[in-house]
């Protein structure tokens, strides 16, 4: 495909202010992780062809929703669609959740849950599409954060969970492809077709094996906040950052723009690949710290989950003060 298709998905392809490569790669990331997704789901169907699958709502729904959200990013990969348009369309995938039963269930009320959904869904997306600024870190984290569902689901032990096991695995392998050429120096990128259908992906997931963890097990519901925190922690601490930052200087958060953590890192002196070093360690304790959390809340513990706080800001803190402290080099114009 990287012979075959070398200009899909690349746009902008002079805007060095925005995009932190200085050269244009095809976005081919969101073709092979869509198309991992599409081919294994025909494969379980017809290996398992009496459970009936496409018959089950919450399926549907992820169905749905999954294709919306890569048909989202395909659109802004190749026409770079209006922010309004984009939201509009992560909105649809978080109603889509909502009336599939694939909500979050923290509050036992059918609207406060909805809206939860809803904004749960817009913000992995937009998150995740924002960290995906530099070689490999989007899909090592969302790696992780899938690693950390499946090992989750592995302690539920429900039965009922084989399907979202198998496209758990499935898309995992297909992000270990992915990263083998996106890794610096990346021969091809995510693109906003891989960003925006693996963020559904994950938010998906993220509901089913943390948000309603607690809920399973008959727990106290704000549990699941501290575990959700503990297991997105490096999305959510670069996405933290860029908000607070951008709202200090009165610059929309919708742009794009080179002052996220990764970034930030660069300027204080590390390689491109040692960034990505620093944010797959990040990942590796935030996947070990949520299983710990996970443990201790089905064997009742739930009081320790909030302990992922104290984790958060461990790691949040020194990345927000490396965005304070290093800049990017001033040019020539600015001396």
């Amino acid at each position: 495909m990287l012979s075959f298709a070398k200009n899909l998905g690349i746009r902008n392809k002079n805007d060095v202010v925005v995009r932190w490569s200085n050269t244009s790669k095809p976005s081919l990331g969101g073709v092979s992780l869509y198309f991992t997704f599409i081919v294994v789901v025909l494969f379980y169907a017809s290996l398992f062809s009496k459970e009936h699958i496409f018959g089950e709502t919450e399926f549907i729904g992820l169905i749905a929703a999954s294709t919306l959200a890569f048909g989202i990013g395909v659109a802004d990969d190749a026409y770079n669609t209006k922010p309004f348009l984009k939201l509009f369309g992560q909105i649809s995938c978080g109603f889509i959740f909502v009336f599939t039963n694939n909500g979050i269930d923290v509050f036992h009320h059918a609207v406060l849950d909805g809206a939860l959904t809803v904004l749960w869904v817009v913000a992995v997306m937009n998150s995740l599409n924002m960290l995906d600024n530099m070689d490999g870190i989007t899909g090592t984290v969302t790696f992780f954060i899938l690693l950390t569902c499946f090992v989750v689901f592995g302690l539920i032990n429900d039965p009922g969970n084989l399907l979202w096991t198998v496209l758990i695995i499935a898309e995992m392998g297909a992000l270990l492809g992915f990263l083998f050429y996106n890794i610096h120096p990346a021969k091809m990128f995510m693109g906003d077709s891989g960003s925006q259908f693996i963020a559904l992906f994950v938010s998906f997931f993220g509901i089913k094996a943390l948000w309603n963890l607690p809920a399973f097990y008959e727990l106290p519901s704000w549990s699941s906040i501290f575990l959700i925190l503990t297991a997105f922690t490096p999305a959510v601490a670069d996405t933290l950052t860029v908000v607070i930052n951008r709202r200090k200087r009165g610059v929309s958060i919708m742009l794009g723009g080179k002052d996220h953590t990764t970034h930030h890192l660069v300027y204080k002196g590390f390689s491109d690949i040692k960034v990505w070093v620093i944010f797959t360690l990040i990942s590796i304790f935030s996947f070990s710290y949520a299983i710990a959390l996970s443990y201790l809340l089905i064997k009742g513990h739930y009081l320790l989950s909030t302990l992922g706080l104290v984790y958060f800001l461990i790691v949040f803190i020194p990345l927000y003060r490396t965005t304070l402290k290093y800049h990017p080099p001033k040019t020539e114009g600015e001396m």
